[in-house]
């Protein structure tokens, strides 16, 4: 019996432009890492424009679409069936009167198979999301593709270990982290690159699990993007990076038989013990009986 290998992909590059423009720039992209073998293939959060949550504007809200009216959905769908690839799609949700941070998964034969919307909404200097975005109602999925079985979590997301195992426990094979992060306006000295990739790298050992991250580099008004997207396999090594200025893709080759073995005998799932975890469920780590 052959090996299930599945060849995964992120994007990396600027999106201070306007929406075609940041749509056609990821279709580019999408295509050199199809080219590269690539099936999975994640773009950065929000890349269908600037990143705009670094101030509160109401002006904003405009640039919000339906599923069905997203101008980059519409795009990746038609470039997946032609690709043959899995595309998950960052893009500002309207549904009704309410808005939120949310993924489209785009499967291999374009067909949507879904929206999960961000869980945890930040609220900071830069990242002022919660005047946008309501918290997601869709709860963590694992989403079934043509190329393997995949959990998305959204930038604030990948800092929460409860989120990753949550997609671990649904039969996720990895881990996929679109992000937008860079400098912090209010403390220009503090560089949170270091533990944001450590964070997932933990994600990644503790589930023994691949961590794909994608995130966006430049300056945008008073924020710079320090890119260093990467790949990290299930024992934290990381496979690929790019540097803080980069545009491109990583690619890495991942053997699914493989992992799902190292996994089984970690025995992380098998020694787990959810009967004593009843204050995970609590929001002040007071179990009330």
């Amino acid at each position: 019996m052959s090996a299930r290998t599945l060849t995964v992909a992120a994007i990396q590059c600027p999106l201070g432009g306007p929406r075609a423009r940041n749509i056609a720039r990821i279709e580019g992209h999408v295509r050199d890492a199809a080219a590269r073998g690539a099936r999975v293939i994640l773009p950065p959060e929000l890349f269908e424009g600037p990143y705009f949550c670094r101030e509160e504007k109401s002006e904003h809200f405009a640039g919000a679409r339906s599923v069905d009216d997203d101008e980059a959905i519409a795009r990746m769908r038609i470039v997946a069936r032609e690709l043959g690839v899995v595309i998950p799609v960052s893009f500002f949700e309207r549904s009704g009167n309410v808005y939120y941070n949310s993924v489209a998964i785009v499967d291999a034969d374009g067909a949507l198979l879904g929206v999960y919307r961000k869980s945890h909404i930040p609220d900071g200097p830069g990242y002022e999301e919660k005047f946008y975005f309501r918290p997601g109602d869709t709860g963590f999925r694992a989403w079934p593709s043509r190329h393997g079985v995949f959990g998305v979590g959204i930038c604030w997301d990948q800092w929460f270990p409860e989120a990753a195992r949550a997609m671990m426990l649904l039969g996720a094979e990895i881990l996929l982290y679109p992000t937008a992060i860079g400098s912090e306006p209010h403390e220009p000295d503090l560089d949170t690159r270091d533990p944001w990739q450590r964070a997932m790298i933990g994600h990644a050992v503790s589930n023994v699990v691949p961590v794909v991250a994608a995130n966006r580099v430049g300056d945008e008004g008073e924020q710079r993007f320090y890119g260093s997207s990467f790949i990290a396999d299930h024992r934290g090594e990381k496979l690929a990076e790019l540097g803080r200025d980069d545009e491109g893709i990583l690619v890495a080759q991942l053997d699914l038989d493989l992992l799902a073995r190292a996994r089984a005998s970690w025995g992380f799932f098998r020694d787990r013990r959810p009967e004593l975890y009843d204050v995970l469920t609590t929001a002040d780590g007071r179990v009330r009986k």
